[in-house]
């Protein structure tokens, strides 16, 4: 399976970006967006199950939302409220495999 992940750039405090990850066939799992912040170890930010049931770092609720389209094999990370602290390159995993991970940059 290759999971390409997408919609990363650079957005100011406060704002918005969606990330989206196509994966190449249907993923009956879990899947989930990791994040890596220069210099910090790899988080898991937000999970989903395969029925849409969806877990979070406390970091991120409330202001981070995880959906998935399971007819068009699309997961996707709405990202809302942005701060700096969220700087980092986000990864889409799934059924045991990773994408190539997109940038997200928030700028103070």
């Amino acid at each position: 399976v290759q999971l390409q992940a997408s919609g990363g750039g650079l957005v100011q405090a406060g704002g918005s970006l969606r990330l989206s990850c196509a994966a190449s066939r249907s993923i009956f799992s879990n899947m989930a967006w990791y994040r890596q912040a220069p210099g910090k170890q790899r988080e898991l930010v937000a999970t989903i199950s395969l029925g849409g049931s969806t877990n979070y770092v406390d970091s991120v609720k409330g202001r981070f939302t995880i959906s998935r389209d399971n007819a068009k094999n699309m997961v996707y990370l709405q990202m809302d409220s942005l701060k700096p602290e969220d700087t980092a390159v986000y990864y889409c995993v799934g059924g045991g495999f990773w994408g190539q991970g997109t940038l997200v940059t928030v700028s103070s």
